[in-house]
């Protein structure tokens, strides 16, 4: 019986700090400053010496104890991770049942081989550094394609603290035969104690891995169902103008010669004075329904009207005609999308004389170059997905649009960049012909 000795406290204190530090590195926390460094060894520190502190106290204390432990866990995890606390409790919850799997599995091996061929302290540290590093490795392996920023941005309190429960009954299904023998869960042998608790620790990452996946996969199942409607908004918004300026095109072609007839009917300055300007309001939507593409036409004046409206300069060179070979829902979520991006920031802008767009679509080569630039005095901050890092206070419901933009693009083999230059907010899109 001497070989089952419970896990030494140290070997515990390193299994947690470890943890730590693979989640902060998954979610890019703060590692490259030496105070890091200097933080994370003093937490290891007391880590240390808290847990063997504790080891001699009656088990009624045991469980208070690694809660604390939990604790600082948290409190080093929302230091340096840079992450909400919803998202600390997530991460530690996941951190901790890593770090009791860790800690049960390593001392089980080395209980077995101490009791089969005495091995010495080398080898003893040997296997630790094996173990340690085999089971952060493997969970970096599983996790880090699903912890990120924007996955933990999504977690909600209600997901966190589930994940916080599902590690609270592993731990306690885990430990129970050394906490209360008299049960019909427990174990009475030692040996049968280590499999317990380290199988049961291993089923616990299992579940939970599987719980992340699932939050992965509705939070991609939504976004996806946004950015098609995204779409679908921006198609039907495109048959809605195209069927208004089906109309414009009849009322104007009678107006012209509406018009033709009353300057003719008429001397009068006043009169000839207000059919001039209804002319030139006639003259200006025309020369606005020449690209030489359809779908482009009445994109563009649909967005034409919407700037007249909220005194926003808007010029065009395009040569719609090297569009052809876009589908028509694709030149909807490009145009559309840029167009309503632009829209958005310019009219927020208090001087009128600075609310200015420009859109140019021009063949470079074999490729369509598309650039969409309007005027911008504020500072663009692109995330780790390359995307603009809004400010709204609804993120989960923005940024589709730039989304499905790239995903247009992507489909073409062709690219999206944006920047500011100049105080001009440049988007630009290329994409191969053909």
């Amino acid at each position: 019986m001497q070989f089952y000795e419970d896990i030494p406290r140290l070997y515990t204190a390193l299994a947690e700090w470890g943890a730590c530090i693979l989640y902060l590195y998954m979610i890019k926390g703060r590692l490259k400053s030496g105070l890091f460094w200097v933080s994370s060894a003093a937490f290891l520190v007391v880590q240390s010496m808290f847990l063997i502190f504790t080891d001699d106290l009656p088990t009624m204390f045991w469980i208070p104890c690694m809660f604390m432990a939990a604790g600082m866990m948290y409190l080093f995890l929302v230091l340096w991770g840079k992450i909400s606390w919803i998202s600390a409790v997530y991460c530690c919850a996941q951190a901790f049942l890593l770090a009791e799997f860790t800690a049960s599995l390593e001392w089980q091996i080395h209980t077995f081989l101490q009791k089969e061929i005495s091995i010495n302290l080398w080898q003893s540290a040997l296997l630790l550094l094996l173990i340690y590093g085999g089971c952060f490795a493997v969970m970096y392996k599983i996790t880090s394609p699903l912890l990120t920023k924007d996955y933990l941005s999504q977690i909600s309190a209600k997901e966190a603290f589930s994940a916080a429960g599902i590690v609270v009954v592993v731990f306690a299904f885990s430990n129970l035969s050394f906490i209360y023998k008299n049960s019909p869960f427990s174990a009475t042998l030692r040996s049968d104690m280590f499999n317990i608790r380290t199988l049961v620790d291993m089923g616990g990452i299992a579940i939970l891995h599987a719980y992340q996946s699932r939050i992965f996969e509705y939070m991609a199942e939504k976004e996806l169902s946004a950015m098609n409607l995204v779409l679908k908004t921006q198609y039907d918004q495109y048959r809605n103008y195209q069927d208004s300026l089906d109309l414009i095109q009849m009322k104007y072609h009678d107006l012209k010669h509406q018009i033709a007839g009353l300057r003719a009917e008429t001397d009068s300055v006043k009169r000839g004075e207000w059919l001039d300007a209804m002319e030139d309001e006639l003259s200006s939507f025309e020369t606005w329904n020449k690209t030489g593409n359809r779908v482009l036409d009445t994109i563009l004046a649909a967005k034409i009207f919407h700037c007249r409206k909220n005194n926003i300069q808007i010029t065009c060179v395009a040569d719609g005609k090297i569009l052809d070979y876009i589908h028509v829902i694709d030149i909807c979520t490009i145009f559309g999308n840029a167009l309503d991006n632009a829209i958005e920031h310019v009219v927020m802008i208090p001087e009128k004389e600075k609310r200015l767009i420009h859109v140019s679509v021009s063949q470079k080569k074999n490729f369509v170059f598309i650039k969409v630039e309007n005027y911008c005095e504020n500072e663009i901050i692109k995330n780790e997905h390359q995307l603009i890092s809004t400010t709204k206070s609804d993120k989960q419901n923005h940024g589709f649009g730039l989304k499905s933009m790239i995903q247009t693009a992507q489909k073409y083999n062709g690219s999206v960049d944006f920047g500011v230059k100049n105080n001009w907010f440049e988007l630009k899109i290329l994409l191969p012909r053909g």
